[in-house]
């Protein structure tokens, strides 16, 4: 396919790509999305059936697209009572997916991402006056991995050498205050594989939720507390889950002095002690076996055994042999009708013998 395209020097709205090659959206759901990211900021206070109604998009092709932006994250409706008993709704519009938590930051005119203020330089005071033009607050976006909330590295540190005893009246700077204040309240980190694994579960936290955005140092202070988890039994993922889980509707304001606080208040109690294993008991000793042939050992199985395997189960093959040749050799009992007889008879001559030998009876 040959392509032609031409940039627009003016009047074009940029559009993420992750939107036109969202498989989830119709072609109505992403036109929709487009053109109210293109309209003035004046123009979007319109519900969005009516932006839909200008491009007209009614009935079941407004209804189908709305679903989908539902369903994909892009759009989010709430009601709420207003004066009166009535009722509204309110509608959360992004070209980008927002989840349920960073909607309710919207409407509650706090940024998605839960930054309200952050500002990686000093504060100025009166006693140096400030360079150049007022700023005003940084909101929201993330800290880059090596800086720390309030220290300033503007200034390289002064030579040890230098100031001729001026050092003792000079006044220490914020940027340092901050680094005691800070080292004061956190502990260091120990040594010990846990630790390594702490710190990149720290870390990795940045991709489970942004607010809790740790720098290389800040992650390093930390893995301390995070490191004493994981001896207690706790597993890296629950560790990371426990972490993420639960974070305040309002947001989190620093992450690192957040994360301190739940590691120290939620660290799971010290797993109970296990006695150690008893050894097992040692093997018999050898003994000499009892049977035939040359002299040999064996470990008894039993304390009374005095043959081995072999030649107890050839002790116990003669010994059935010798029972079978026993039984084959005797002979085969009379039947039941001549035993019978033979019982008869002997009964017979018993009684007949016992009327012989009594004594007779006198006459009177």
């Amino acid at each position: 396919m040959l392509s032609h395209v031409i940039p627009p020097p003016r009047g074009y709205t940029k559009v993420p790509n992750g939107l036109v090659r969202q498989s989830r959206l119709g072609s109505d759901a992403k036109i929709l999305v487009i053109y109210v990211q293109g309209l003035p900021e004046g123009d979007r206070g319109k519900a969005l059936s009516e932006h839909a109604r200008d491009l007209h998009m009614t009935g079941r092709r407004y209804q189908k697209a709305k679903t989908e932006l539902v369903a994909s994250g892009y759009l989010h409706e709430k009601r709420e009572t207003v004066a009166g008993g009535r009722w509204r709704t309110v509608q959360v519009f992004s070209n980008f997916p927002l989840t349920d938590d960073q909607a309710a930051r919207l409407r509650a005119g706090v940024p998605a991402d839960g930054y309200e203020l952050v500002s990686t330089g000093p504060v100025p005071t009166a006693h140096f006056p400030t360079v150049g033009a007022p700023s005003g607050p940084v909101v929201g976006g993330l800290l880059p991995a090596d800086e720390e909330l309030g220290k300033n590295e503007s200034h390289p540190p002064t030579e040890a050498g230098s100031g001729d005893g001026e050092q003792d009246g000079q006044e220490e700077p914020e940027g340092a205050a901050s680094e005691e204040a800070s080292e004061g309240l956190l502990e260091e980190p120990s040594e010990g594989p846990e630790v390594a694994v702490a710190e990149r579960v720290l870390l990795s936290l940045r991709h489970e939720q942004r607010q809790l955005h740790l720098g290389v140092r800040e992650a390093r202070t930390l893995a301390g507390l995070a490191a004493e988890w994981l001896r207690r039994g706790v597993t890296a993922a629950d560790l990371r889950r426990a972490l993420c889980s639960g974070l305040p509707v309002e947001g989190v304001r620093t992450a690192v002095g957040f994360l301190a606080h739940r590691l120290r208040e939620k660290l799971p109690a010290a797993p109970e002690a296990v006695p150690a294993p008893q050894p097992p008991p040692p093997p018999p000793a050898l003994i000499t076996c009892a049977g035939p042939g040359e002299e040999h050992m064996f470990r008894p199985h039993v304390p009374w055994a005095t043959t081995c395997g072999p030649c107890h189960r050839e002790e116990q093959r003669a010994f059935w042999a010798d029972a079978l040749a026993r039984a084959d050799a005797a002979p085969e009992p009379p039947p039941w009708r001549e035993r019978f007889a033979a019982v008869a008879e002997a009964g017979a001559v018993s009684g007949a013998g016992a009327g012989a030998g009594a004594p007779g009876r006198s006459a009177p």
